[in-house]
């Protein structure tokens, strides 16, 4: 008997504590006075989603993360949870970085506090296990949030010039002469400035969060998952190039006026799903690649 009372003991005291017996309304509540003490910041967050097309794709990040926690909702089911008082160290940064945001004006700062003030209560009430268990979907939803401007000025300027000079070097084998001058490409019939909005930077954003979406749904190997990520730089840039020299094409052969309005929105449109093409090519060549290599083997 006290053989069977030892080893019922044993197995309780082996259970971690779960959240469980945390009654659902506390979790509630919880999440309201999060929602009221962050909505303004959420609603500039949608607002700039809306206005700025270099950060449209943050629409569809949250919606991504919340799809893998759900994906995922059996497996986080048995995961032991083991409440962790570090969450709540993880948590009071989240909110005094909060309110340095807050006092000092920067988005950024105020908006990046809320992922560590989801890290911490996630720590706090389910343990390390299960926030590494969310580790995926909790990072990706840093895309969702804009750089910093002067982080943004330092990346779209290298971007715009490096478009230039590719442009430049490449129309004159369609026989169009060109004149670089930094970030304009002068043509006979007029000049054609390599703007922020063409810097690139908005299909690489864009580009960088499908190629993880991308790798996550079709891919299972992790170096591939990283190099469709990694390929993601080089085929923005290309891409955002061949648009600029189709568009010096345009104007030289054509007309001036083509270098505007819908014809360059839909060039835009058009580019942007070649390098969603140019993405899955590459996803297909480390397949074949890999196909060979189990054939010759």
């Amino acid at each position: 008997m006290s053989h069977l009372v030892q080893t019922e003991l044993s197995t309780v005291r082996g259970k971690p504590q779960v959240l469980a017996s945390t009654p659902i309304w506390q979790l509630g509540v919880l999440a309201a006075l999060l929602l009221w003490i962050y909505w303004s910041i959420l609603a500039r967050l949608v607002g700039q989603w809306w206005s700025d097309p270099n950060f449209s794709h943050g629409f569809f990040v949250p919606l991504f993360s919340a799809f893998v926690v759900w994906q995922e909702r059996k497996r986080l089911a048995r995961l032991a949870r083991r409440p962790a008082w570090s969450g709540l160290a993880i948590l009071f940064c989240g909110l005094t970085l909060l309110i340095v945001g807050q006092m000092g004006a920067e988005l950024f700062l105020s908006r990046t506090s809320l992922l560590l003030v989801l890290a911490g209560i996630i720590i706090l009430f389910f343990g390390w296990n299960v926030f590494r268990a969310v580790l995926f979907p909790w990072a990706f939803l840093l895309l969702m949030i804009p750089i910093p401007a002067i982080l943004f000025n330092k990346i779209t300027f290298p971007l715009q010039v490096l478009a230039s000079k590719v442009a430049a070097a490449t129309l004159p084998m369609f026989g169009v002469p060109v004149l670089r001058e930094g970030n304009v490409i002068n043509l006979p019939s007029m000049a054609l400035e390599v703007a922020e909005a063409c810097s690139g930077i908005r299909s690489l954003m864009t580009l960088l969060a499908l190629a993880i979406i991308y790798g996550y749904l079709i891919e299972k190997r992790q170096w591939r998952r990283w190099v469709l990520v990694l390929a993601s730089l080089p085929i923005a840039v290309a891409a955002n190039s061949l648009r600029i020299i189709v568009t010096g094409l345009l104007v030289q052969y054509w007309d001036p006026d083509k270098a505007e309005g819908f014809f360059h929105t839909f060039e835009g449109w058009l580019v942007f799903v070649l390098s969603l093409c140019m993405l899955v090519g590459v996803h297909a060549l480390l397949v074949l690649i890999r196909r060979r290599r189990s054939g010759n083997s």
